[in-house]
């Protein structure tokens, strides 16, 4: 505990007495200052005892006394020391009575008693509190540090950082999940930030916030009765996971020191070493190159533990790539996406994955996109690592193993097939659906996509190892189709199931149809015909001269006429069924429900 003006007279030595504010000496004191001055408020710093001769003052004047004591009270200062047998041989009954009314303590200083004496019982006393603090901060470390490397790992250091705190401790993980908390009601106060820690999140890290309690920086009062102090974990700028602590008043020095040494310890728990990250990021490129080049049996080989599990079951491969005009990149990608298995954090790096395919792979093996790699910004902004995060902890939190390859300026996932990763990743890419609204139209939904949310995927159907380079194509498949139809996830098994016709819907097929049918609009841009819309009705009708004269209201002969008209715009027959193929498809792409 620092000194309190309580302590000071209780002091042997010092010899003070008490004259007024006798309610209020548990205050605690920061320093002991002279001044004789007649306003020494500019001087103040707020929880100084003051030491006074009153040489400047007229301490008799009850008026002048009233307001010397009010300018004290409102600058912080929690105590008043007078020397007797300097000026005066007692203390003038006018700064008694002053100080009684402002309830400020009065501590009459006997003339045998220096000021010097007082200053340095103060100064003795909070060093003494600063050492006590330091050597309980260094035991916590060490109980820390001991609960951090055992079988628990970080469960039982937020316990014992939680039982020093005397409040409660919790841990999120790159997703904002809540993953571990003590004690153990602990994880309903912890859900209830989830908002506090996204915007957190979405800070460079590092960064912390207050929530609830005098500084809080949002208005979590509703949700939560005590102070909360929520840190960032990571070396780098991106955040790696979050730690919550709630406690009823705010940390002093001791406490301060154990949540610094809990956040140091949950790093290095969080973010393994860099050696660690490029060897798991080589294996699972190595395992990924193997499957796709049809080596199952090598690929399983390599596997080992780390990913063996995840070749023994089918599985999905997606493929994800930031959308065009994204403000993620592969170079934020392959800092933050990994191999990552059941029971490890993910990790922040500044290395790129080596290329996830080898020159003896398939032909349509992943390849760089020629992206420009750019600084890992907030997991907000990067589209494919923040992916790969929610994949990943979702993964972690099931205990199975998921392989998060970044290749170039995509992101190569294989994940059980109906597991926890897989699931993750529609929830989150139909998070990002809803934040983008009802457009239909591709053009109109990429430009309503948010930073961050500008990304596609493309979802394979179940395989097996020895089908590993077929599931590769079926995503890429699925995700041209999400990239034309402007979706955010499209799974190869749902691409059959839609229609063709939104695959018009591209700039280079829109050129093609308009120039295609350019001498037919100009025809009937002279008012001698609807050769377009003849054109359209007949193709509709299967070349039935009757049924499409009858939707035109027009006679049959007047239809036959017109399509000879076509023939000789175009110089191309009607009667070649690719030639109808084509128009058709113009016809299609140039109307409002394909159109861009």
């Amino acid at each position: 505990m620092p000194p309190t003006l309580a302590s000071l007279v209780h002091h042997t030595a010092l010899k003070l007495t008490v004259l007024a504010g006798e309610d209020r000496l548990e205050t605690p004191v920061r320093w002991a200052h002279v001044s004789e001055l007649a306003d020494p408020v500019p001087y103040m710093d707020g929880g100084e005892l003051l030491l006074i001769t009153a040489m400047q003052l007229r301490a008799e004047d009850p008026e002048e006394m009233g307001r010397y004591v009010r300018r004290l009270v409102g600058a912080g200062v929690v105590g008043l020391g007078f020397a007797i047998g300097v000026k005066y041989d007692e203390v003038p009954p006018a700064l008694v009575a002053a100080a009684k009314e402002e309830g400020l303590p009065l501590l009459a200083v006997p003339r045998r008693t220096p000021f010097i004496a007082i200053s340095k019982a103060v100064s003795a006393a909070i060093a003494a509190d600063q050492y006590r603090a330091v050597t309980a901060g260094f035991e916590a470390q060490r109980e820390l540090t001991r609960a951090a490397i055992g079988a628990e790992g970080p469960a039982a250091l937020l316990a014992r950082l939680a039982s020093h705190l005397d409040g409660w401790a919790a841990l999120y993980d790159a997703s904002g999940s809540v993953v571990a908390a003590a004690p153990d009601w602990a994880a309903r106060r912890a859900a209830r930030l989830t908002a506090d820690v996204e915007r957190l999140r979405a800070r460079p890290a590092p960064a912390s916030v207050v929530v609830g309690g005098d500084g809080a920086e949002s208005a979590a009062e509703a949700a939560v009765s005590d102070r909360v102090e929520l840190q960032t974990l990571g070396t780098g700028r991106r955040t790696r996971g979050v730690l919550a602590v709630g406690t009823g008043a705010p940390l002093g020095t001791a406490e301060r020191y154990a949540v610094h040494s809990a956040v140091a310890l949950l790093t290095l728990t969080t973010e393994r070493s860099r050696a660690l990250q490029e060897a798991e990021q080589r294996l699972g490129a190595a395992v990924l190159r193997m499957l796709l080049a049809g080596e199952p049996d090598h690929a399983r080989a390599v596997a080992g533990r780390l990913y063996g599990s995840l070749l023994d079951a089918p599985f999905r491969m997606l493929v994800a790539e930031a959308a065009p005009g994204s403000s993620g990149s592969a170079g934020s990608a392959a800092s933050g996406a990994k191999g990552a298995t059941a029971g490890t954090a993910s990790s922040a790096g500044g290395t790129a994955a080596p290329t996830a395919a080898g020159d003896d792979a398939p032909a349509e093996h992943p390849a760089d996109t020629g992206s420009t790699p750019t600084a890992a910004g907030p997991a907000a902004a990067d589209p494919l690592a923040t992916l790969g995060d929610a994949m990943e902890s979702a993964a972690a939190r099931s205990g199975e193993a998921v392989l998060v390859v970044p290749d170039g300026g995509r992101l190569i996932v294989l994940a059980p097939d109906g597991g926890a990763a897989v699931a993750a990743c529609a929830e989150h890419a139909g998070a990002i659906e809803n934040r983008r609204g009802t457009a239909t139209r591709p053009r109109e939904r990429l430009a309503a996509t948010a930073p961050g949310d500008d990304l596609v995927v493309g979802l394979s159907a179940p395989a097996g190892p020895i089908a590993a380079a077929t599931a590769y194509r079926q995503a890429e498949q699925a995700l041209s189709v999400a990239r034309r139809r402007g979706r955010v996830l499209v799974e190869h098994e749902h691409v059959a199931a839609g229609s063709v016709l939104p695959l018009l819907a591209d700039d280079a097929v829109r050129a093609f149809a308009d120039g295609m049918l350019r001498a037919l609009h100009e025809h009937d841009a002279t008012g001698r015909g609807d050769l377009v819309a003849s054109l359209r009705a007949w193709l509709s009708r299967h070349g039935q001269w009757d049924a499409a004269a009858a939707d035109l209201g027009v006679h049959r002969h007047t239809l036959r006429y017109r399509m000879r008209r076509v023939e000789e715009i175009l110089g191309r027959s009607l009667d070649d069924p690719d030639v109808r193929m084509e128009l058709w498809l113009a016809l299609k792409a140039t109307s409002p429900a394909t159109a861009p």
